[in-house]
């Protein structure tokens, strides 16, 4: 199989391994396309040797050059979730089908815009969420398939970022809504498709309540950073502030980021306080699905560790599951927990609870990139997967249409009933 793979920030090194290394012997790599002449060279010399002059590399008004020179089955898209659609469109127009980051996309025009190339085209679409693979989360829906709860009712699911991961996402891209829809699109879309997938539904209607209380102007001065600069690099109070990200410490994120800013102005290491941040770091969103399931969910980006906590109920019992990644942040460093930091319990009606013993696995993301790699790039080898976890342009949709009511309903007080969002936006999709 032939790829190209249009984005080369960090996301992006673990699909062009995957093509050119794990699984190079039955695909290629034939086109790297950035806006970023630094970072685009960075990634083509991390390219396995290969005959010829190597990797050819594109820049963004190349796009469709690329595709007639080199010829790829499949584009691989890994740009900012605001630029996904453009490529995705453009890459089925010339009869390519795409594997892409989550989300998707982050708003509704975007998403119509995908919707209508995928019916011209019948190109497909895979969105890359990997959180299905987990073996912890893939065992909940061994679980609930196997009805051990009965009829799921509710779900009560809690995300608490801490303060270094969630803190990232204030200080990159990702702070403006513009840009990244938000963290209910962009880091929640993982949290709603999980949602949708364990129990087999979709959103029906949205109400949700966002602030931002903990990343602000104001929680800097209590900090007492109050003398801070706009950027960690240059800012005289950055080895006295917890939340500082030293990009010469890390030599990957020096050649990434600080040494080709010059390129294109993109800065890693933005304050965290600015008074320009337009996400929230606060949520709590309520949802209905078309099977009468009901969700409450809330996402925090400020918590003292980093986890998270899912609870099903159902008419013959519950199932809940915790799992702490990060016990606490000390010094602005993490303490990771690797073992005895999951824990799933079955409570049956009339029965005592037990404690299940919870899968686990090797690798990126508690195991779920490997096997979601396999999936992807072997799929042949590999076999059919029982637990349908690879996720099509409508699995993608879904996943974000939870986020984008939500910010819906954030802006306007109000449920938002997600048919009528979807006739007004000019959408059809099939309901799960």
């Amino acid at each position: 199989m032939r790829y190209a793979l249009v984005g080369t920030g960090a996301r992006h090194s673990m699909f062009r391994r995957a093509v050119t290394e794990t699984y190079g012997a039955g695909n290629e790599l034939v086109g790297l396309c950035d806006i970023n002449p630094k970072r685009l060279a960075l990634s083509a010399s991390q390219v396995p040797v290969r005959s010829g002059n190597g990797i050819a590399t594109y820049r963004p008004a190349e796009f469709s050059k690329m595709i007639a020179e080199q010829s790829p089955q499949k584009v691989i898209v890994t740009v900012p979730d605001y630029l996904h659609h453009e490529y995705i469109v453009a890459a089925m127009q010339a009869g390519c089908d795409v594997v892409t980051e989550k989300p998707m996309t982050i708003d509704l025009s975007k998403l119509k815009a995908i919707v209508d190339a995928v019916n011209e085209t019948g190109r497909k679409v895979t969105v890359t969420f990997n959180y299905r693979y987990t073996p912890a989360r893939t065992q909940l829906k061994d679980i609930l398939l196997s009805g051990a709860i009965g009829a799921i009712t509710a779900v009560e699911f809690r995300w608490y970022l801490d303060r270094v991961h969630g803190a990232d996402y204030f200080r990159r891209w990702h702070r403006y809504k513009d840009c990244s829809g938000g963290l209910l699109v962009h880091k929640s879309t993982h949290h709603f498709d999980l949602i949708n997938w364990w129990v087999g539904s979709s959103p029906t209607s949205v109400s949700a309540i966002g602030k931002r209380d903990f990343y602000t102007p104001e929680m800097a001065v209590e900090l007492g950073y109050g003398g801070r600069g706009s950027r960690c690099h240059t800012c005289p109070i950055a080895r006295d502030c917890v939340f500082e990200l030293d990009l010469e410490d890390d030599d990957y994120l020096r050649e990434l980021y600080l040494d080709a800013e010059d390129e294109d102005g993109y800065l890693r290491d933005r304050c965290v306080f600015d008074d320009d941040i337009t996400i929230e770091d606060t949520m709590q969103v309520q949802a209905r699905y078309a099977n009468g399931v009901t969700l409450n969910y809330t996402l925090t980006a400020y918590a003292p560790w980093e986890g998270l906590e899912i609870k099903f109920y159902g008419t013959r019992g519950e199932l809940s599951h915790r799992h702490v990644e990060v016990h606490g942040v000390f010094g602005g460093k993490r303490a990771r927990m690797e073992t005895g930091n999951m824990q799933t319990i079955l409570h049956q009606a009339g029965k005592e609870p037990v404690d299940i013993e919870v899968w686990h696995g090797s690798g990126d993301h508690g195991g779920a990139d490997p096997v979601m790699l396999g999936y992807l790039f072997d799929a042949e080898n590999v076999g059919e997967d029982p637990y349908r976890r690879g996720s099509t342009h409508e699995d993608g949709a879904w996943s974000i249409l939870t986020g984008i009511a939500a910010n819906q309903s954030i802006a306007t007080g109000k449920t938002v009933i997600v048919d009528d969002m979807l006739k007004e936006a000019g959408i059809a999709l099939r309901r799960r």
